[in-house]
């Protein structure tokens, strides 16, 4: 399954983006998260449940570069064949080729070389599968992240309406800095979740938790939404 565009891994760059060029937030994030993914090794533990980093570096590579597939990741009649895809991936090819495919980025027939499609679809997708790598680890650390990074997490943050869209109170997210969105309609109360961007977007995306956020709201309601799963 080799490609011609196979090589090294890029350099990831520091977390301030200083060096001879910044690559912009989400090509940042990708350089952060292969490098993740390499410095953990294969058999590593990560937030998706059932997956290790071989099934995560694997799931990458499929989504990006296997068109075919990629429907599934979100439409479950579909499911059966992009993990049908995506084991047959992660068993074929060596996790360190899995590692340098993903940090190349997508080839040029792929939907995600498009303009626009880089920060509009991957902020997200980058950011919360670094933490899956980072927080699965016993001595992880909340980390900074850049100001331009944070902006496009929230400007994302609406995924949240979908994902919580079965949930019965209303859930409105409240970053540090006052700023506040509603991401559910529920009737059954009203909670307010609290905690800087990346750490709600964690939590709304099924990290509850690792995720370090705080609920306020009447004892009822937050005892409902506690008690309530959701997926995408």
């Amino acid at each position: 399954m080799s490609t011609p565009d196979d090589g090294p891994v890029p350099s990831a760059p520091k977390q301030d983006g200083s060096g001879p060029a910044d690559p912009g937030p989400v090509r940042r994030e990708r350089l952060l998260l292969a490098a993740a993914l390499e410095e953990a090794g294969p058999e590593a533990a990560t937030e998706c449940a059932g997956w290790d980093a071989r099934d995560l570096a694997a799931h990458l590579v499929v989504r990006e570069r296997r068109p075919d597939a990629a429907p599934g990741i979100l439409l479950p009649p579909l499911a059966f064949y992009t993990e049908r895809v995506r084991r047959r991936t992660a068993r074929a090819v060596p996790f360190e080729r899995l590692v340098e495919r993903f940090a190349q980025g997508p080839p040029k027939f792929s939907p995600y070389a498009l303009p626009g499609v880089d920060k509009n679809a991957n902020a997200v997708e980058f950011f919360v599968h670094h933490e899956d790598i980072r927080r699965a680890r016993p001595d992880w650390e909340p980390r900074d992240i850049s100001p331009e990074l944070e902006e496009l997490l929230w400007r994302r943050i609406k995924i949240a309406r979908f994902v919580l869209r079965k949930v019965q109170v209303e859930v409105t997210f409240v970053r540090p800095d006052g700023r506040a969105a509603r991401v559910s309609g529920g009737g059954r109360g009203a909670v307010r979740v609290h905690g800087p961007v990346g750490e709600l977007l964690l939590w709304a995306l099924g990290r509850r938790d690792v995720a370090k956020v705080r609920l306020t709201g009447a004892t009822d309601a937050v005892k409902t939404l506690t008690e309530t799963g959701w997926s995408l």
